[in-house]
């Protein structure tokens, strides 16, 4: 393996002249740094990680922890993150947990032990000690999607209990009252707050009933499942509307009302959650519950440089406000 000694026997300079090149090349006259920069090319030299974390206790890269980073809001999130970390010359490593604890604790775990200097984390569920721990052994961690019970971690997310209370009041004005929530886990703290929301609508709403369906994960094909169970049923015995936990999971259901012969929305109303662009390309465009991803995304990375920058700054928690946007499927 090529080393910095070899990069300065090669140009005829010191390894203090080539680390001046790697680290502060402002130092570095012209005509030399031409000269190790085509010295650097030819032998192919890689600088070390960890010889930069040594000299600068920085690794130059964030880590994103998110549920499924092919979901496009969590995609979102993660673009924004990244423009966000790249304009203040760092990399973004993201990885997918996909609800599982273990995987998560994987992922935070590495990103400390190689030192990444901060990381963004959309977690599994509301406990948030392993985070808060890390935070006080020197990782600065933003938490993106939920807040934090304790108050210890900065957090940017959304009001979902309006989100499920708009998206319940949207129904019940439209005359729906069979109310069914397909959604995720009941440990998700944003699953239990949309839940909260639509409850105090339908408690409220004469005659209005709402029955829950859990899922692991929500991509089409749990959606599917979900609109095959309805489309079965008896149709005195279907649910009138529908809350899917977001918007892939919706599209999916709507599909298989489709293949069942249920009309949407004559038969079964649908309101999905996110509004990714694919919202609007389905065989019946969405109504759904519109979360800021990219400002999400944006925020957290504004806060994380703040906390990289001075680890003693207070702690911040943003909540953005849904906005229930308007289509076919109601």
């Amino acid at each position: 393996m090529v080393t910095i000694h070899d990069v300065a026997r090669h140009v005829g300079v010191s390894a203090a002249t080539v680390s001046n090149y790697l680290n502060r090349p402002e130092k570095v006259a012209p005509a030399t740094t031409a000269r190790i920069r085509a010295a650097v090319e030819q032998l192919g030299f890689v600088p070390s990680l960890s010889a930069r974390q040594l000299r600068w206790q920085r690794s130059g890269i964030v880590g994103v922890s998110v549920i499924n980073a092919s979901n496009p809001f969590f995609s979102d999130v993660v673009n924004a993150v990244e423009r966000v970390v790249a304009g203040a010359d760092l990399t973004l490593v993201t990885g997918s947990t996909h609800e599982s604890p273990e995987q998560q604790e994987r992922l935070v775990a590495l990103f400390e032990q190689l030192r990444f200097d901060g990381m963004v984390v959309a977690p599994h569920d509301a406990q948030m000690a392993a985070l808060t721990a890390r935070k006080k052994r020197g990782s600065p961690v933003v938490v993106v999607d939920q807040q934090d019970p304790d108050g210890r971690l900065s957090t940017v997310s959304l009001r979902h209990r309006e989100g499920g209370r708009l998206a319940a009041q949207h129904l019940v004005d439209g005359g729906r009252r069979r109310l069914l929530a397909a959604t995720g886990r009941a440990r998700v703290q944003q699953v239990r707050r949309r839940l909260e929301g639509m409850r105090e609508v339908v408690d409220r709403t004469p005659g209005a009933t709402l029955d829950v369906v859990h899922a692991d994960d929500l991509g089409l094909a749990e959606g599917a499942e979900v609109g095959r169970r309805i489309a079965a049923a008896a149709p005195g015995d279907r649910p009138d509307a529908v809350l899917a936990g977001n918007d892939m999971h919706a599209l999916g259901l709507v599909r298989a009302l489709l293949d069942g012969g249920v009309r949407v929305p004559d038969d079964v109303a649908l309101v999905g959650y996110d509004d990714i662009p694919f919202a609007t390309t389905g065989a019946v465009p969405l109504t759904t519950v519109r979360q800021p991803a990219a400002a999400i995304g944006t925020t957290a990375a504004e806060i994380l440089l703040r906390e990289i920058d001075d680890p003693s700054s207070p702690r911040e928690e943003v909540l953005f406000d849904p906005e229930l946007v308007v289509r076919a499927s109601t």
